[in-house]
């Protein structure tokens, strides 16, 4: 999704060429499926080629890959999430990064 929203529109090989160790394109292009199945992606013919687009704004993909993730690996609470950024045994944020967290969650209280 986020190569969709970065380019506006691709081809199931552009997207596997911008994918960092990519998956064969069999598997992107059933991944493709998979999404326009679930209405995140719409698709049209350009001759005899499929362009995908994403069909849902940025934000409410990001909202719903958090929610998804919050209740996959965090029992659906938010406050687990952040121990887990700031456990330092699993990940290492530097200073400015913990500084603008406190920040987001100081200006989300006011």
């Amino acid at each position: 999704m986020g190569i969709l929203f970065r380019r506006g529109e691709a081809t199931a090989k552009e997207i596997q060429d911008e994918m960092v160790d990519p998956p064969t394109y069999s598997a992107v292009r059933a991944l493709l499926a998979t999404m326009v199945a679930k209405n995140l992606v719409t698709t049209r013919k350009e001759s005899r080629r499929y362009i995908y687009r994403a069909a849902v704004p940025e934000k409410k993909a990001k909202r719903s890959a958090l929610r998804n993730l919050l209740s996959t690996f965090f029992e659906g609470r938010p406050e687990k999430l952040v121990a887990a950024l700031l456990d330092p045994k699993d990940q290492a944020l530097k200073d400015d990064e913990i500084r603008r967290i406190r920040e987001l969650i100081r200006d989300g209280k006011e």
